[in-house]
């Protein structure tokens, strides 16, 4: 503190001091019997609790134009009370005029600076509480972030999906969902590692989001099952996102980082409209549509094989 403001510290010393010597070289020191304790104690302890709230001010704030304010303005209310404290052990002669205004001219000086000094701060500290309101909302999101991608979990998922749902009735446009779940994706684990099954869903994550447009969300469910919300789309048009997510994967030249080799990726994905229902009955409905679509998937294979 004292490195960073040992110039205004200084200057308002000097000025004390100043004005205290002027006092000595002027007038008489009164008798002890003539000192009023009652003003001493009032104005005096002012003082010194304005010197304390100044060094305070200072060791708190950094440098600048809201510091400078607040300083000038109880520097000059110090100055001031001060000043009213040294006429109470010094008798000045009656032609002196001067020290009245030693004692009254920098009050309502400080209390202009003051002002002006607290009505920075109050702006300032409306932008502070502001950025601090935001990395608070983004810490108790990013406890909803999944931790393998830079997705959303099933609560954020839920939480943004009501949101949605709200939004698109107060608008009056059809809000879609997709789903995505792997096909065989526990084979990967098995014969890879859970490391290139991680790796695995960060490169599909990465597919998904270049295939997908700027308002859509997509978040990761559980494992390798993913959902994706689409505001203002009907559900053909979800159809049709749909159809596109899994031919990409289908597409997708995927080598392991063991021996790189291609893996054969498909995935199964269905979407559908939401209607006059809530978000856990919405996914309730998805994780239904997708059940019967994974069931169809294993009959008709199971047709193949046999």
């Amino acid at each position: 503190m004292f490195a960073t403001h040992r110039v205004k510290l200084t200057a308002l010393l000097v000025a004390a001091n100043a004005g205290l010597i002027l006092h000595l070289l002027v007038g008489e020191i009164k008798p002890v019997l003539a000192w009023d304790w009652l003003d001493i104690a009032g104005e005096g302890g002012s003082a010194l609790l304005l010197l304390l709230w100044t060094c305070l001010l200072l060791k708190s704030r950094p440098a600048g134009h809201v510091t400078n304010l607040l300083f000038l303005g109880l520097a000059c209310l110090f100055f001031s009370l001060f000043m009213d404290s040294v006429d109470e052990f010094v008798a000045l002669p009656d032609a002196i005029t001067w020290d009245g205004w030693l004692e009254s001219g920098p009050m309502p000086i400080s209390f202009v600076l003051l002002t002006m000094g607290i009505f920075h701060w109050h702006r300032e500290q409306l932008a502070i509480n502001e950025q601090m309101r935001n990395r608070e909302r983004v810490f108790r999101e990013h406890r909803h972030f999944d931790k393998l991608t830079p997705l959303g979990d099933a609560n954020y998922l839920r939480t943004q999906l009501q949101l949605a749902l709200g939004e698109a009735a107060e608008e009056q446009q059809p809000l879609s969902l997709i789903m995505l779940d792997m096909d065989g994706f526990s084979r990967v684990n098995r014969g890879y590692g859970h490391a290139e099954g991680d790796r695995l869903l960060q490169v599909l994550t990465q597919l998904m989001l270049l295939n997908l447009r700027q308002h859509d969300l997509l978040c990761r469910l559980a494992g390798d099952r993913f959902v994706i919300v689409l505001p203002q789309t009907g559900e053909q048009q979800a159809q049709v996102l749909a159809t596109e997510l899994s031919q990409a994967v289908r597409s997708l030249a995927y080598k392991s980082s063991r021996h790189g080799e291609r893996m054969d990726l498909t995935a199964t994905v269905v979407a559908l409209m939401a209607r006059e229902e809530g978000s856990e009955a919405l996914l309730q409905r998805l994780n239904i549509t997708m059940a019967r679509a994974k069931q169809s998937l294993t009959m008709h294979c199971g047709r193949q094989t046999g």
